[in-house]
Formats: structure tokens, sequence, C-alpha cells
């Protein structure tokens, strides 16, 4: 089980593994252990995940998404299978953490009067000083 929050926990079986064999460096043992991980997860028919949290999943990572609204995530960090399995479920559980929960939205305020006069004072301030940097006009 893949503990998220109080109200989203996957379990194990929703997410499939295939292995194939990582890059990089090695020597010859990596020609013949299949230590890359690669997970797939069909978000859009999972039953664990609710609906609101499904949605912002699906827009916040839709470029990472298939057309069948599956993810599809792979690790190859570590040199063998169960590293890169945790490290696949570690990358899926900061993914959900990140749409969790609601984003407040932000109430359009009034700036204060002060703030105002604060910024019209700086404009002012800001162009006296660029007019001194400029030439003196001669009047003939």
């Amino acid at each position: 089980m893949l503990y998220i929050a109080d109200h989203i926990q996957i379990p194990l079986t929703e997410f499939s593994f295939t292995f194939a064999r990582s890059g990089g460096p090695g020597g010859q043992n990596v020609n013949k252990v299949n230590s890359k991980a690669i997970l797939r997860w069909p978000v859009n028919v999972s039953p664990s995940l609710p609906d609101a949290v499904k949605a912002r999943f699906m827009t916040k990572y839709a470029s990472r998404l298939t057309i069948e609204g599956e993810l599809v995530l792979s690790s190859q960090r570590y040199r063998d299978q169960p590293g890169n399995i945790d490290d696949c479920l570690a990358k899926v559980t900061e993914m959900l953490m990140s749409v969790a929960t609601r984003p407040v939205l932000r109430k359009a305020t009034k700036p204060t009067m002060s703030s105002t006069i604060k910024r019209v004072d700086t404009k002012v301030q800001n162009s006296k000083k660029k007019q001194q940097r400029r030439r003196p006009a001669f009047d003939d």
C-alpha cells in the first residue's frame, strides 16, 4: 500500500513494473542484468484516487501521461531492481503530494494608499535621476 495522505492510499497492485537494461557505465555485468524499472499506472481508471485529485493530477502531469491516461515512469538510478522500484514509487508519491491539497485561490486586493504614494514617489525620483544623466541642452 502506497500512503500519500490520510484520504489517498493506493494498493501496489495498481502499478505494473517492467524491467530493462540500464544505460551508463557498469562493466560487463550491465549487459546481463535488467535493473532499470519502468512503472505503468492507469491514472484515469484508478479507483483509489478521489476525482478532484485525479483531475488535478491529469492536468498538471498531462505531458507525462499516454493517450489512454496511463502514467509511465522509469528509474535507473540504482544498480538493482528493488532500489529502482522504490525510486519509481517515490516519484509517484512526490507527484501525488504536489496535487493532493487544493491550491488556495488568491484574493484580489486593492493596493494601500501608502504603497501607491511610495510607488509614485520612486517613479518621480527615478525620472529626476535619469534627467540629470542627459546632456545639457544648448539654448542659442
